[in-house]
């Protein structure tokens, strides 16, 4: 299955005010893989962006000022996206802008030019209930190296994106593991059970200096419950 992970950097927060796109990363993934295949622009928004949203991503009018307008990359987009799954971090966001984009050049939304669209932070609320689920949150959580990321960047974060889409799907449910995992992959076909009719487990009793520590554990807790400990009624 082909995917992409997109992300985008704004002028601000609201598109229905005139905030633009200024950056837009996407990157492919095939069968779980990353195929190398990028889609990456700056984009010159025609309006000033705001302070906040500089602090945030550090692209300034003077840098963007010479860039192409979003109409000049947008069949490049399309291209690059067409018929794949799509996964954004609060895609709600993106989408949002992006379609406002395209409005702007009488187009239709992002999303009839894709395959479904999957927004990854409801993803992460739904696996991680009552925690912080930011793409910075998941990636200390689940051990994504985002050490190089001072600002945020739209090719930046979506490769981010990608790592910690993997590792939120890996779905080791059974002891099932993934080809690539026994060589310390990230990736790969469903493998076959983990065979343990072979295995023999050893026994190891007790020592008498641990039976005896045992008791007087379990004589500690029967005082502490009134005489409701259950162990005391297990011969020892």
């Amino acid at each position: 299955m082909r995917q992409v992970f997109l992300d985008t950097e704004t002028t601000g927060l609201h598109p229905d005010r005139g905030d633009r796109v200024i950056e837009i990363g996407c990157i492919e993934m095939d069968n779980r893989q990353l195929t190398g295949r990028t889609f990456h622009h700056y984009l010159n928004p025609e309006r000033a962006s705001h302070e906040d949203a500089v602090k945030i991503h550090g692209l300034t009018d003077e840098f963007l000022a010479d860039k192409p307008l979003f109409a000049a990359v947008v069949d490049e987009l399309l291209d690059f996206v067409a018929g794949a799954e799509i996964i954004i971090h609060n895609a709600a966001f993106d989408l949002g802008f992006l379609n406002a984009e395209l409005k702007r050049l009488g187009k239709p939304t992002f999303a009839s030019h894709t395959g479904p669209v999957v927004d990854s932070l409801l993803m992460a609320r739904d696996q991680f209930p009552g925690k912080a689920n930011s793409l910075d949150a998941l990636c200390k959580r689940l051990d994504v190296d985002s050490t190089g990321r001072t600002l945020h960047g739209a090719l930046l974060d979506a490769g981010l994106l990608a790592e910690v889409y993997l590792r939120m799907t890996r779905g080791q449910k059974t002891f099932a593991m993934d080809d690539d995992d026994a060589h310390g992959g990230h990736a790969g076909g469903a493998g076959a059970l983990a065979d343990f009719s072979a295995l023999t487990l050893i026994i190891q009793p007790p020592t008498e200096a641990e039976r005896v520590a045992h008791r007087a554990m379990v004589e500690e807790l029967d005082k502490f419950s009134k005489g409701k400990a259950l162990w005391q009624k297990i011969a020892l």
